[in-house]
């Protein structure tokens, strides 16, 4: 990609904000946000995004990290859903084979379970149905005893047998930053950090401008725009009683809770799936980290504060003993937490598990649209729903100038299926264009692609891998702080046992040198690192007490 999004840019891009008149505003700058963005960008539409914190710093980050159907909405009998996800999820795998990656699937099977091997053998086959039979790989049938050659770790008592499957993982806040670069390059007008704060209405009642307020300033301005759009996800509520004095609440919000282990600890040849009383449980290995999660509770408490809770990793590790009670896991095992809150929209349903993943597109009395629920897999089918909504309030000629959806082009030029399948060849050409270990090399290849080879370049005198990460970051994701990096650039709170600290000095070298920090300035930003590390752990204080 050509154009930066760097700090710099930002303040830029917030002098347009206040100083232009947009075709179209977003609220909410995680995956639905940049979707939406992306696709209206694509359009020719003269597009605003803002974010109150940091891009994807919510939900899409705290997801399992998956792009899948969905097998538990068999269960529900949510065929549309199951059927839009495997649609999406393919077009995924095309669109960003450096952010999302095919991944096989166990489920296994037991005596006195909810499922037994026929039924869930018919599901197998609707899920490769509804995958129009194109998945990475087709279903296979596991006897009791191939199971645990196939899963040595597993509880061999009462087992059935078992079935696998195909689906992804993925980097969920990467493809967040990705997804905004790629509406960048089509003059997208972006700031994280700034607040939506009140709304300027019409006679008719129908907003003609949001009042904004830089978090990082404490400056207020105005934001002038035809059509606005929320996609602020369990901010839903909170956003629309600070605009509207009218606001009905519209979600059921529940949290998920994630823990995340070694490999080495951990070992798994593949991802297993718990079927764990009415809710499902995914052991999910990744190149570098074992995920296990998630839960789904009702959440009811300060959606700025989410957290892991003691009850909350009791009952994972519950699952897991139950699962694999030869690993032997206890919470001195756990590298990292992490929680988030689903945006489900109300229904009548008696459970959390229960209500439903499907995702509403509605515009209110004020002229606002709304994009509430739904799955991170359809985020790409989200924005174009939403899209095809918007423009029903525009005027033809712009309803004919905005109709076409051009999302399925791939998110970046410098990213392809051919990258990886001349990955070797790369790799030893990024090593003579730097002094980066093979290793190395063949991370940053993996994670960026040809870009890689730009960031040596741009970036000549770095020494390190995450030097670059962090410059690359910094220049293209308009990261701000150190806690940013290590929480939605990179994995280092997540997967590094040391929560990064090891690299902590490179790190805090490069942003000091990009942003001009001062030594105070530094030093500030790795305590706000710690004190957050530190918070989100905070359930291991309360274990001791």
């Amino acid at each position: 990609m050509k154009k930066s999004f760097s700090p710099a840019d930002r303040a830029v891009h917030r002098q347009r904000l206040q100083s232009q008149v947009f075709d179209l505003v977003i609220v909410g700058g995680g995956i639905n946000g940049a979707g939406v963005a992306r696709d209206a960008c694509l359009r020719g539409m003269k597009v605003a995004l803002i974010e109150a914190r940091d891009f994807a710093s919510g939900t899409s980050s705290k997801s399992s990290k998956l792009i899948h159907g969905g097998i538990r909405y068999l269960e529900n009998f949510e065929f549309h859903l199951v059927f839009e996800a495997l649609s999406e999820r393919k077009k995924l795998l095309d669109l960003a084979p450096h952010l999302v990656h095919p991944l096989r699937f166990f489920i296994p099977l037991y005596q006195g379970g909810r499922v037994g091997m026929a039924k869930m053998g018919l599901g197998m086959w609707a899920y490769d149905a509804l995958a129009l039979f194109d998945a990475p790989e087709s279903h296979d049938r596991w006897s009791a005893k191939e199971s645990v050659d196939l899963v040595p770790s597993l509880q061999p008592q009462d087992l059935l047998g078992g079935y696998t499957y195909s689906d992804a993982y993925m980097d969920d806040d990467r493809l967040v930053f990705e997804t905004l670069r790629s509406a960048n390059e089509r003059d997208l007008t972006a700031a994280n950090y700034v607040k939506a704060i009140g709304a300027q209405q019409n006679e008719k009642g129908e907003v003609v401008a949001l009042k904004a307020r830089d978090e990082r300033t404490g400056e207020e301005f105005w934001i002038r725009g035809h059509h606005f759009l929320s996609t602020v996800g369990p901010w839903t509520d909170e956003l629309g009683h600070q605009l509207f004095k009218d606001w009905q609440d519209k979600l059921r919000p529940t949290k998920g809770v994630h823990l995340t282990f070694t490999r080495e600890r951990f070992p798994l040849p593949c991802a297993v799936v718990m079927a764990a009383e009415s809710r499902i449980v995914f052991a999910i290995p990744r190149h570098e980290m074992v995920i296990i999660g998630t839960t789904d509770t009702d959440f009811k408490g300060d959606l700025n504060g989410v957290r892991a809770e003691a009850e909350d990793v009791k009952y994972l590790l519950g699952v897991i003993e139950k699962y694999f009670p030869g690993l032997n896991i206890t919470a001195q095992d756990i590298v990292a937490s992490y929680a988030g809150v689903r945006p489900l929209v109300k229904d009548d349903a008696t459970t959390e598990g229960k209500t439903s993943r499907e995702h509403t597109i509605t515009t209110d009395e004020h002229g606002v649209t709304y994009v509430m629920g739904g799955k991170y897999t359809t985020y790409r089918l989200i924005a174009e729903q939403t899209m095809n909504e918007i423009l029903k309030h525009f005027p033809i000629g712009d309803r004919v100038k905005f109709g076409v959806c051009q999302t399925e082009a791939p998110l970046n030029p410098k990213v392809t299926r051919d990258v990886f399948q001349r990955l070797d060849v790369h790799t030893r050409e990024l090593q003579k264009a730097s002094k980066l270990s093979a290793k190395e090399c063949r991370t940053l290849l993996e994670r960026h692609g040809l870009e890689a080879f730009d960031m040596v370049k741009s970036f000549a005198g770095l020494k390190s891998a995450i030097e670059y990460e962090a410059a690359h970051a910094i220049s293209t994701t308009m990261c701000l702080t150190i806690a940013d990096f290590y929480f939605r650039r990179v994995p280092l709170f997540l997967a590094e046992r040391d929560h990064g600290a090891a690299s902590l000095s490179k790190v805090a070298a490069v942003f000091q040198s990009f942003l001009n920090w001062t030594d105070a300035q530094k030093d500030e930003q790795v305590q706000a690192l710690w004190a957050r590390i530190e918070s989100e752990l905070e359930w291991t204080q309360k274990r001791g007490q």
